[in-house]
């Protein structure tokens, strides 16, 4: 959530750069800012009524012990009168803050200056490609078949048990999977981030501190019992952990890595493009969450990309790195980068990762702070990214590593798996 203050001193700054996200906010803008207004003048109002109901008791007080009992009993008849003002202008400042925070929670993350201008995800901005793209036997499949035909993964039996999306893997594919994940973790830790096992649900609180809601409920399986909801990326417990938090500065960076298991509706796809592996309801990821400070967290976004960069190396899959525009980029966040691989055997790229900074926009929902060196609380910058989502980068592995007699494990997972080939 963008910070009123920032908006009020920056009005023509805001507007700019939200018509990046093809957003018209001149209207939005002005409305915050009156509404911040209407709220300080309410504010003041109630604290001047307070105060001269706080000097009256006293005066009364005074009083009542001088024996002057007609003139207290007419100041306490005023200060009756001034608690019903103080109760009305309360009532209408608690509507006016909470209509200030229902406009606040319709805009967006203000994009950095280095955001592309564009529409959808056409006018992302390649920035970087690396490896090669290996020239594949005559007959080569796309994983759903290789899946089949060497029964690692099943996704009519995911489809028996709980519906599609869910798929099963199974033998060696399980085996690969974990593999993975034992990789990326072991990665990150090396990387200097601090492994943690997380919760799989959040409640409504958390769902808020990072965005998902109230822009994401759509998206997200929702407990309604327990007004619980199950996590679409470890990103929102992860940053959790630090809502109503305020850190010292010689605590920064945080940096943190988890593994779960990932939950999205992905209500309205369908198609050929979401086959096999290519979207799911149920995925592993692993994440890495970082919390700094303000100054240090694009250096720590470039450190991140290139934490990135070099995982993807080491599996040598072809790869590039996307810039994303602003129609294209996700309400929380100021600048983001996604990888994709390019899978060979659908000839076409796949998302596997984004590497976000959301300056202080998750921030301040979470009441994220750290007291600077001048001793006063400053909010902090939080980013994340996927190191990796595992389907897609399986996905990969299995279509870009296929020959004619069977899929080859990367060289660097095979001390993960134990083993060199599936056939």
């Amino acid at each position: 959530m963008l910070q009123v203050a920032f908006i009020r001193e920056n009005k023509e700054l805001v507007v700019e750069r939200l018509a990046k996200r093809n957003l018209n906010a001149v209207q939005l803008v002005e409305d915050v800012v009156t509404f911040d207004e209407d709220r300080r003048r309410l504010q003041a109002e109630l604290d001047n009524t307070l105060a001269e109901s706080n000097t009256l008791s006293k005066e009364i007080g005074n009083l009542f012990k001088s024996g002057q009992v007609e003139k207290a009993n007419e100041l306490k008849a005023k200060t009756s009168l001034l608690k019903e003002t103080s109760k009305d202008l309360s009532d209408l400042l608690n509507a006016k803050s909470e209509a200030l925070n229902e406009l606040l929670y319709k805009i967006p993350n203000v994009p950095n200056e280095i955001v592309p201008q564009g529409v959808s995800e056409n006018d992302n901005e390649e920035i970087f490609k690396a490896g090669e793209v290996p020239t594949l036997h005559q007959g080569a499949l796309p994983h759903w078949e290789l899946a089949k035909k060497y029964d690692i993964i099943d996704f009519e039996l995911g489809n028996k048990i709980a519906g599609a999306g869910f798929p099963v893997y199974k033998g060696k594919g399980a085996r690969l999977q974990r593999a993975l994940i034992a990789y990326f973790l072991d990665k990150n830790t090396a990387a200097g981030y601090t492994e943690y096992q997380l919760p799989h649900v959040v409640n409504e609180a958390s769902g808020f501190g990072t965005g998902q809601l109230p822009d994401k409920e759509g998206q997200m399986y929702h407990i309604t019992e327990d007004n619980l909801y199950l996590i679409p990326t470890a990103e929102v417990p992860g940053t959790n952990i630090f809502r109503d938090v305020v850190l010292n500065e010689s605590e920064l960076p945080v940096t943190i890595t988890g593994y779960t298991p990932c939950f999205r509706r992905e209500a309205g796809s369908y198609g050929a493009h979401v086959r096999g592996l290519n979207r799911l309801h149920q995925f592993d990821k692993v994440e890495i969450i970082r919390v700094e400070h303000p100054s240090k967290s694009y250096e720590a976004l470039d450190g991140m990309v290139s934490h990135v960069k070099g995982i993807l190396d080491e599996l040598k899959l072809p790869y590039r790195i996307l810039r994303l525009c602003g129609g294209d980029l996700g309400f929380t966040s100021a600048l983001t980068y996604d990888f994709e691989l390019f899978s060979t055997a659908q000839d076409r790229w796949l998302e596997i990762s984004s590497v976000s900074n959301f300056e202080t926009f998750q921030a301040n929902r979470l009441k994220l702070r750290f007291k600077n060196s001048d001793g006063k609380n400053e909010l902090a910058h939080t980013l994340n990214g996927s190191s990796l989502a595992l389907p897609r980068v399986l996905a990969g592995i299995i279509e870009n590593y296929q020959t004619e007699d069977g899929i080859v494990v990367p060289e660097i997972l095979q001390p993960y798996t134990g083993f060199k080939i599936i056939d």
